[in-house]
């Protein structure tokens, strides 16, 4: 047995059924705890999860210089456009910082936010770049001083109950006309934790996967205006309007599990539903969604 978790790389044999069965356990202690009790879950679960998996593809990453890069440029050739030498940037989960250390290069500051300080030790660390721990859902950076956020497999680790909250935090820390990029995989091609190689829905770490329309939805509900989803293709971004894609995700939504799952994963579907998305903080309040 073999599969590919959402980062892209492979783990083999008895070590996914391992994985899985640790991530399934610590799982459910999230799903089933209340609101005040995840606050101190969300860092306690991620520490445990590294310490008992430490085959996790996420660790083995920092250890290679070209999956580094593999999973950093693509990235970057997204967000170069939105940095300036005068920026805050602030990234939301971000692993073992590969990317928030390029971004650094080409903005004044860098805040990283993370529930574990596991993936982050021994590393040697830019001057402009703070990590900053959190409880899963607080973003503890001054209110109006991002100029540019973003998460990438993310949102999807939060409980469906933090997931607004969350969104109104990264909201609040924004500069109005600061732009929020979420990326965060489409639900119809899921399960993509663990899980995806033995059940039907997410039961690991990812708590709730979305499509564009769900989360368009929970961006207008905070106040995010402008909302956009961004197709990729061969390292080109489009950006068109939310509503634009939903048809396409309603047809699938209606196909059987495996063949909704495979069309949605394979061309074009995956480069035109892939969940890339962004809003922007208005410069006035009360300014319209589109």
């Amino acid at each position: 047995m073999h599969g590919r978790n959402n980062t892209g790389e492979t783990i083999t044999g008895d070590r996914v059924r391992q994985h899985y069965e640790i991530e399934k356990i610590l799982a459910n202690r999230l799903r089933q705890a209340d609101k005040r009790e995840r606050r101190k879950l969300y860092s306690s679960v991620y520490e445990e999860l590294f310490k008992q998996v430490p085959f996790h593809p996420m660790l083995v990453r920092k250890a290679d210089p070209q999956a580094t890069r593999t999973a950093v440029d693509p990235q970057m050739c997204l967000l170069r456009r939105f940095l300036s030498p005068a920026a805050t940037f602030l990234e939301v989960g971000p692993g073992d910082c590969s990317l928030a250390f390029a971004v650094a290069q080409y903005v004044g500051k860098v805040y990283a936010i993370d529930v574990s300080r596991e993936i982050t030790a021994r590393l040697n660390t830019p001057r402009n770049f703070e990590l900053v721990l959190s409880d899963g859902c607080s973003i503890p950076v001054p209110s109006n001083s991002v100029d540019v956020a973003y998460s990438n497999q993310v949102i999807e680790h939060l409980h469906p109950d933090d997931a607004v909250d969350h969104l109104r935090m990264i909201y609040n820390a924004l500069v109005p006309n600061g732009i929020y990029i979420c990326i965060t995989p489409n639900r119809l091609s899921g399960p993509h934790d663990v899980s995806g190689q033995f059940d039907t829905v997410p039961t690991g770490l990812h708590l709730k996967e979305y499509t564009n329309r769900e989360l368009s939805e929970l961006f207008q509900s905070v106040g995010y205006f402008r909302i956009r989803t961004i197709p990729a293709l061969k390292g080109r971004f489009a950006s068109l309007p939310p509503w634009t894609v939903s048809p396409w995700e309603g047809a699938l939504e209606k196909l059987p599990f495996p063949i909704r799952r495979k069309m949605a994963a394979a061309l074009p579907f995956r480069a035109l539903l892939g969940v890339r998305m962004s809003g922007r903080k208005p410069a006035q309040e009360g300014m319209s969604s589109q």
